[in-house]
């Protein structure tokens, strides 16, 4: 639920409170709202919650508003959107950034680690991700979800993962992976077993994906949906 925005002393006695949300929908390119968007994206790192219309709708504005853009909350803008990877949402945050911004130092490593999640290069995002420590720790949450996003890729090849393959996409090794196997294997279904010589292999839940012979015959849709909130006038 988003937060609530108090309203002008002339529209307090006729309207009550709106939250981020409805603003967004009832006047998305009103200038007035730039601040409120900017503290919902602040709101959202601290509360470890996530908007992508209201972030679009915040870039948007910067758009017509160059001046008041700050860099700050764009980065954290993208590494939110980096974690809701395998959603689009860092590509379509990217395309209302202009282009001399994304130039900057920390908008090109975010660019740079975007890149290695979605070519599965995890060993290099990790590696780069620790060199940008100041970026990516400021908002809580971002270890855990480019790890569930790890596991999700894993989980689209492997039936059974070997365990150094999982640790190094996970980034996460000796009594550390115990633990989260252990977690794993309790919550959500995993299995362990050996495998050749010393090795241990992961057994991943069944799903369409790592077991064709379970997909389903329907016929997959085309997303147009994430293209009409770039450019919600087309909608």
């Amino acid at each position: 639920m988003g937060r609530e925005v108090v309203q002008p002393p002339q529209q307090q006695q006729q309207t009550v409170p709106y939250t981020v949300e409805q603003l967004v929908a009832v006047n998305p390119y009103n200038p007035d709202i730039l601040p409120d968007l900017e503290n919902y994206v602040n709101e959202q790192v601290s509360s470890q919650t996530y908007s992508l219309d209201a972030n679009l709708c915040l870039l948007r504005l910067y758009q017509f508003e160059p001046e008041r853009m700050s860099t700050q909350i764009v980065a954290r803008i993208l590494v939110k959107a980096l974690m809701a990877m395998p959603a689009p949402d860092f590509s379509l945050c990217l395309f209302l950034i202009p282009e001399r911004v994304q130039m900057e130092e920390q908008f090109k490593t975010l660019i740079v680690l975007s890149h290695y999640l979605e070519t599965g290069r995890f060993r290099q995002f990790w590696d780069e991700a620790a060199k940008s420590r100041h970026i990516v720790e400021a908002v809580p949450g971002f270890e855990q979800a480019i790890q569930a996003y790890a596991i999700h890729v894993l989980s689209l090849t492997y039936q059974k993962v070997p365990r150094p393959v999982l640790a190094e996409a996970i980034n996460i090794e000796g009594l550390s992976l115990d633990k989260f196997l252990e977690h794993q294997v309790a919550n959500c279904g995993w299995i362990l077993e050996k495998g050749h010589g010393r090795g241990q292999l992961i057994v991943l839940p069944r799903s369409e994906f790592n077991h064709p012979e379970l997909k389903k015959n329907n016929a997959d849709g085309i997303p147009f949906d994430h293209i009409a909130r770039i450019f919600p006038i087309l909608g």
